[in-house]
């Protein structure tokens, strides 16, 4: 049967280039006529779509199903051959880049804006990824980009529907579709990764005294979390929470942090829970939270890093080949690197930047400081693998120390008095004004070109230390793989006893601008354990306030406190 293409009319969008992490609006933006129509055929304009293999798949928020039948309409007009489908249209973010790189498909469409608030008054996103798995490079992006200001008509063909819910191999008119399973490829990868056994038989000895709990933030990590910890690991069902994934994400911000996963961090403090874990709504972000101790994303990674020997998917590969971390992300991972003799690398954020690295065979571990962390199992950061990975490593830990249970808690103790502590925070200004927002931007970059900041002393009001600026300046990166240039990735306040305060805007927002902050300041492991085990905002406070009367963020930004603090 032959199936009609049509050609239907449109004009270009202003705003529609993507970042990073794809195109994100409000969903109100994106069902204006023809607006998402524009940016998926904008998508097949700028790659080669005759006879491609894509996967689609997403966090399953408002708008998702029409975004996945849009998609099918334009791609089977433009001679996509075959589409693999999540079922009801969600695959998270890792388990899409596994499919992608497993069924050798030629790239993907994921419809997330990750751990941004869902609903009809909320965000969309639409964000394409290429035949590595990982997000596109900017070199697509900016053809995506070139073909939204230009367009003037989309291809459709028009079909019947495809049931989402039905696990099938289906067409779409003259497209090959197939409906998978969203969880199962992904636990058969999790399970080549990691000792299942060991981890197994660590949480069921001690189920008393190592209770476990996993908040999905009704994300789309609730399934996956439930395959593995109740089904595969064989805990108990009130080992999850908030699991069930929702188009709203039950009206919360599925973004795993201490001010937006409070729900897990009560449950925690207050059951006495050893082991607490969040992922964020596509699945791509973490965090690890135990009774009394929070882990940062920088010392996270690190000791991933430390322990990566007893994970099996990195002892099949021959050890670790190199580690990298984000710019803003604390350098407790490049000390594990200089300790262990890796080569080792800070890039911009955006995971893109990783997935050279491991491309060209010079990456196994990285992360990011907003809560991601990955390896080169997939070119996505991996809330879940981060997740099971301490899981494999307080296992493995315990093992070496059969007469003391170890739990998050020591475990960063016994990290901090091998390499020191990096006492390290973000704080996040979201939706300010844009010209508050500039206006520090402008300071630093008017520091940056004057030296009018360098070698001045500012002392903290309340705790009274002195702090002295030995530079700012303005990162910026060559990969090393590709000679690619990236500028004005973050403004950095150096000082001269190795602190330091970075100021980025952020792209990842819908509305007005998101500034944040990150405080880093190192303490070596000579310290006595009292310092070293001092909570951040008290060892962070007084480079804090200097950092604030620096930039005279509170009254550009109109703001006495973060929206956010990590």
């Amino acid at each position: 049967m032959g199936y009609q293409v049509k050609e239907i009319a449109t004009k270009p969008y202003d705003g529609q280039k993507p970042g990073t992490s794809g195109l994100r609006k409000r969903v109100k933006v994106f069902q204006q006529e023809h607006y998402t129509e524009n940016f998926v055929q904008a998508i097949f304009n700028s790659i080669k779509s005759e006879g491609a293999t894509l996967v689609i798949g997403g966090d399953g928020r408002y708008f998702s199903p029409e975004a996945v039948h849009i998609i099918l309409r334009i791609g089977s007009a433009n001679g996509v051959a075959k589409f693999i489908i999540g079922k009801d249209g969600i695959l998270s973010t890792p388990a899409a880049s596994n499919i992608i790189r497993k069924y050798k498909a030629d790239g993907g469409i994921l419809l997330t804006a990750s751990h941004n608030a869902g609903g009809p008054n909320n965000d969309f996103g639409i964000k394409y990824n290429v035949s590595n798995g990982g997000p596109a490079p900017e070199s697509v992006t900016d053809k995506i980009y070139e073909a939204t200001t230009t367009i003037k008509n989309y291809k459709v063909i028009e079909a019947d529907p495809i049931d989402l819910s039905e696990i099938a191999e289906t067409t779409y008119g003259p497209t090959k579709v197939s409906v998978i399973d969203s969880v199962t490829d992904y636990l058969v990868l999790m399970k080549e990764i990691f000792d299942f056994a060991l981890i197994k038989e660590f949480l069921l000895n001690n189920s008393e005294s190592f209770k476990v709990l996993f908040d999905g933030l009704h994300g789309v990590t609730g399934p996956y979390a439930r395959a593995i910890l109740v089904e595969a690991l064989q805990l108990p069902e009130s080992s999850i929470q908030n699991c069930v994934p929702l188009p709203d994400f039950g009206g919360g911000h599925p973004d795993p942090n201490l001010t937006y996963a409070h729900s897990l961090v009560k449950a925690v403090e207050e059951k006495n829970i050893k082991f607490g874990a969040a992922s964020d709504g596509d699945g791509d972000r973490n965090m690890i939270y135990g009774k009394g101790a929070f882990v940062t994303p920088s010392d996270s990674v690190a000791i991933i890093a430390d322990w990566a020997h007893v994970i099996p998917y990195f002892k099949k590969k021959g050890g670790v080949k190199g580690l990298a971390r984000s710019m803003p992300t604390s350098k407790a991972i490049d000390l594990v690197a200089q300790k262990k003799g890796l080569e080792y690398f800070e890039v911009p954020t955006g995971w893109k930047f990783f997935g050279n690295l491991m491309d060209a065979g010079r990456l196994s571990i990285c992360g990011e400081e907003s809560f991601g962390t990955g390896s080169d199992h997939i070119r996505e950061k991996d809330g879940i693998w981060a997740v099971v990975a301490w899981l494999n490593i307080i296992a493995a830990a315990n093992k070496e120390s059969p007469n003391e249970l170890i739990g998050i808690k020591e475990l960063l103790k016994k990290h901090y008095s091998v390499y020191g502590r990096s006492f390290f925070s973000r704080y996040d200004y979201e939706e300010v004004p844009s010209d508050g927002a500039q206006k520090i931007v402008d300071l630093l970059n008017n520091a940056i070109n004057t030296s009018s900041l360098a070698s001045t002393t500012h002392q903290s009001p309340s705790t009274k230390q002195h702090f002295t600026i030995a530079s700012v300046s303005n990162f910026s990166y060559t990969d090393p793989i590709d000679g690619s240039v990236s500028k004005n990735q973050g403004q950095i306040v150096q000082f001269d006893d190795g602190s330091r305060v970075i100021f980025r805007l952020s792209g990842t927002g819908s509305a007005g601008a998101t500034v944040r902050m990150y405080v880093e300041r190192y303490v070596g492991p000579e310290a006595d354990e009292k310092e070293l085990d001092r909570d951040a905002a008290e060892g962070l406070k007084g480079l804090i306030e200097v950092a604030l009367e620096i930039t005279n963020l509170k009254k550009n930004l109109d703001r006495e406190e973060p929206t956010v603090i990590t």
